[in-house]
């Protein structure tokens, strides 16, 4: 009989396969839409909406699946999701106009869900030291995003983007069984069926909860709309063919999935806040020079007109998403170190709030890019968005984490002072 341990183990592993194929699937748009979009003739607006669809779909579906995972158990609910999922999958190859794409891409996006089931399901199995690093390897599974830049240009190039939802369908189909047969069940890690609907909701009341999830909807919302938008955004500003730009773009979405779970371990050892405020920062400074557009600056001088050009060069560009891929990987993992360590009892339902927030970052974004595009004209204006909103979030964490932490020490010493002079 397998060993608790075993179990726990084989859980996290199988759970980790399951969410990848789940991440390629719902990042599928981010290379077999750029041909759609030449083939129908879309805008970038119209691109925005298209790519983001199935987030949208993957966002709203977590709440209710944090919910029956907590209720019916992980192993169930996550099976039921792959396989909902595998006919969407194949219709998008038969799709010939633009709103057929967008119905097949909300039912595709249901695959977007499994995070937070798996999340929720990966946590039960451990105790609260190694919950971290358990939720970290999971996360892992957000390479999908980079498997799907490095395997579906090249079936694109082979075979068109048609065969790209076909190859998934049977992978998903192949990936659904093989989890089925290596995880288990543990009547336990449900919550009790006196638990009403109304009490697991009762903490959307919470304001620590939404404060979580305007972090998540940074680093993992960020990390998707990212994910989403930078095949195209290498096409147009430095003029790669896809393959090529599909490579370069998986620079940032490698380690913003494998590293997750380096994330899970230090945020173990040091603790949730102290990694997401770092990983907060690295992000602002990596989005400060991502922001500045390719500029031509004209000088006058004595000698005439001296013209200098200031922009990041591809290769500079690619470091810099690299780097705020690792910061991005690390974030996700600590945020969710907050959860575990604050609600342990309803994980699935929090998650599923967090999540959904983080989901609707990653379909909104996308869309805001393609918006400020058209209106601008400016590529980079897609990180000065980002710039703006991670600023906002590290004044909220200054002001409701690090200010009443110094307050407190500054009592703490004022006391100790009146102590010492009794």
């Amino acid at each position: 009989m397998a060993t608790q341990q075993y179990k726990a183990w084989s859980v996290v592993i199988a759970s980790t396969l399951a969410f990848t194929v789940c991440f390629m699937i719902w990042m599928m748009f981010a290379v077999i839409g750029i041909p759609i979009k030449e083939t129908l003739g879309l805008n970038e607006t119209q691109f925005g909406i298209l790519i983001a669809t199935p987030v949208l779909t993957g966002s709203l579906i977590r709440l209710p699946l944090g919910m029956w995972t907590d209720r019916f158990g992980g192993r169930i609910v996550f099976f039921i999701l792959m396989l909902s999922t595998i006919i969407p999958i194949y219709l998008i190859s038969k799709c010939t106009e633009y709103w057929q794409f967008l119905v097949t891409g909300l039912f595709v996006g249901v695959a977007g869900g499994s995070f937070t089931v798996g999340i929720a399901y990966c946590a039960r199995w451990f105790p609260k030291s190694q919950q971290g690093l358990a939720m970290g390897i999971f996360g892992a599974g957000n390479t999908g995003a980079a498997v799907t830049k490095l395997v579906a240009p090249l079936i694109v190039v082979g075979f068109g983007w048609a065969m790209v939802p076909q190859v998934y369908a049977v992978m998903m189909l192949i990936t659904a069984v093989l989890f089925w047969f290596f995880t288990f069940s543990d009547p336990a890690h449900k919550v009790g069926k006196t638990i009403t609907i109304g009490e697991q909701l009762a903490v959307l009341k919470d304001p620590k909860v939404w404060k979580y999830s305007q972090y998540y909807s940074i680093v993992f919302g960020g990390y998707v709309a990212l994910a989403l938008w930078m095949t195209k955004y290498y096409i147009g500003e430095y003029g790669f063919d896809l393959k090529t730009a599909a490579l370069m773009a998986a620079a940032f979405s490698i380690p913003g999935g494998i590293l997750r779970a380096v994330g899970g371990y230090y945020s173990d050892k040091f603790g949730a806040h102290t990694v997401t405020w770092w990983v907060l920062w690295v992000s602002l400074v990596c989005l400060f020079f991502l922001s500045y557009p390719q500029t031509q600056v004209s000088i006058t001088t004595v000698k005439g007109p001296q013209t200098f050009h200031i922009g990041l060069d591809a290769t500079m560009f690619t470091i810099i998403m690299f780097t705020m891929g690792i910061a991005f990987a690390i974030g996700k993992a600590s945020v969710f170190k907050y959860i575990a360590d604050e609600y342990p009892h309803n994980i699935g339902v929090i998650s599923g709030v967090v999540g959904m927030a983080g989901g609707l970052g990653g379909f909104f974004l996308p869309i805001m890019f393609g918006a400020l595009l058209d209106l601008t004209g400016v590529r980079s204006s897609a990180f000065m968005l980002m710039f703006g909103i991670i600023w906002v979030s590290l004044i909220w964490m200054y002001w409701t984490e690090v200010r009443p932490v110094k307050i407190s020490r500054h009592h703490e010493r004022q006391a100790a002072k009146k102590d010492v002079s009794i």
